[in-house]
């Protein structure tokens, strides 16, 4: 801890909170995103890792490089202006990044409650974009990738972008917290979602560790199916689609490929 703290010590001599809650996070962003979300790309491209692909389809280099182009051209011109104009917000809600940085036990309870909370507001939206209008001229952008990588999780269109991106900042915005705390959130997202995304189930996958969690297998469904079918809005977890019934089509399914594995 001592350690840390001096590294932040480092940048609030060096950085300006302003710069550190907007360029640095975003920053921070890109980096956690592209360097999580690569290697699915290259598993796919080179035929990596084959018998733990979910689908067997796959995505042309010149799809994948589409893809890549796409998102720098989102994340510079959609994520960063919005990072940084809402930094007053932030701050009005209290975020702060002086010195002590918050103790674990308080980090760790606001980043559950984010994750929870922000699976709660996503399935709704995102339930919303899977009706007729919405899916047509806004959320078929991400479904354009109907076998993704994990890069293609933030492959949307701009409106959809701030739509959902809203889940993932109301939490911080209420919480009012330490910005070290929303970096570990912004990560922790990040990672979450290109996951998600990636492709790819393996044995070590945290959808075979972790409890109500849903992860690839349980994304990859959503995008292989008919929209009006696909079900599994949840973002992180799989509650919310057991509680309303969205994702009885996946159950059924699995359970079908269940059985067919033991009849091999």
């Amino acid at each position: 801890m001592a350690a840390l703290e001096s590294a932040w010590k480092l940048l609030i001599a060096n950085f300006s909170e302003f710069q550190l809650a907007t360029v640095i996070t975003f920053l921070l962003h890109e980096t956690v995103f592209f360097l999580s979300g690569l290697p699915s790309l290259l598993f796919e491209r080179f035929g990596l890792f084959a018998k733990y692909k979910i689908q067997k389809k796959s995505n042309t280099s010149a799809y994948q490089n589409r893809c890549i182009m796409r998102l720098i051209l989102y994340h510079i011109c959609v994520n960063l202006p919005v990072i940084v104009f809402s930094y007053p917000a932030f701050k009005f809600m209290g975020l702060r990044s002086s010195l002590p940085l918050p103790h674990w036990t308080v980090v760790v309870s606001q980043v559950l409650f984010y994750f929870v909370l922000e699976d709660f507001i996503f399935y709704w939206g995102h339930r919303a974009l899977h009706t007729k209008w919405l899916y047509k001229h806004v959320h078929s952008v991400h479904h354009e990738y109907a076998t993704p990588f994990g890069l293609t999780s933030e492959y949307a269109h701009p409106a959809e972008i701030l739509f959902l991106g809203f889940a993932t900042v109301v939490g911080p915005a209420l919480t009012g917290p330490h910005l070290f705390t929303l970096w570990v959130w912004i990560a922790l997202r990040v990672l979450e979602t290109v996951e998600a995304h990636s492709g790819y189930h393996f044995p070590w996958s945290p959808s075979n560790f972790l409890p109500l969690y849903g992860g690839s297998d349980f994304h990859d469904y959503h995008h292989r199916v008919l929209y009006t079918k696909s079900g599994n809005y949840a973002s992180t977890f799989v509650y919310m689609d057991w509680l309303f019934g969205t994702d009885k089509d996946y159950r059924k399914a699995k359970a079908v490929g269940e059985n067919e594995g033991k009849n091999l």
